[in-house]
């Protein structure tokens, strides 16, 4: 792993646990045991470091949750195995975001503070919420859901059912309570 790219996953961690405003360079500095010019070669400031880390966050959130997304058939299908992976290989990963889900840590801590950087964490929940909507709008089609339901009040609370899972599980890091909502939001759309 190059310096660069420890400095990334470092600040992925350290944001994850204690927040973007929270860690200072000179935390990143001791988790990663690179120099201030050593930071600086590659980062000209922490919100530059932030557009990386988000970077990073994202292609570990499509790894992890989109994983064997081509093998099921069937939308509803699609979005379960989004929630499974959701639960069984993101929020549970502690050596990349050992603080649970970096993006509502973010957005939540960013809002006020940073609102042009909540913004960019923002951007991913839109393009997700489009992604399960699309999803749920073919199931509708192929008349998997009845033909009146809402594609975008189940993408609603899909996607709520999802935030409050990763917050609790962030705060009592139980995997049976995790396992018992997400499984709670996979029956509701089996139903």
């Amino acid at each position: 792993m190059s310096i660069k790219e420890n400095i990334i996953h470092e600040s992925l961690r350290l944001f994850s646990l204690k927040g973007f405003s929270s860690t200072s360079i000179t935390d990143i500095l001791e988790a990663t045991g690179a120099s201030k010019g050593g930071f600086y070669n590659h980062f000209k400031s922490k919100e530059e470091l932030f557009y990386a880390v988000l970077e990073h966050a994202r292609r570990i959130w499509r790894e992890k949750v989109l994983t064997g997304l081509d093998q099921a058939d069937q939308p509803l299908d699609k979005i379960c195995k989004i929630l499974g992976n959701y639960r069984d290989l993101y929020l549970i990963d502690s050596e990349d975001i050992p603080g649970g889900c970096i993006f509502i840590t973010l957005a939540v801590e960013l809002a006020d503070k940073y609102p042009h950087l909540a913004n960019e964490v923002n951007q991913g929940f839109t393009g997700f919420k489009a992604m399960l909507n699309n999803l749920l709008h073919n199931a509708r089609k192929q008349g998997v859901l009845k033909g009146n339901t809402s594609t975008e009040a189940v993408t609603e609370m899909v996607f709520a059912g999802m935030l409050g899972a990763s917050m609790m599980y962030s705060v009592d890091k139980s995997t049976e309570n995790l396992r018992h909502t997400i499984d709670a939001i996979i029956q509701y759309l089996r139903n």
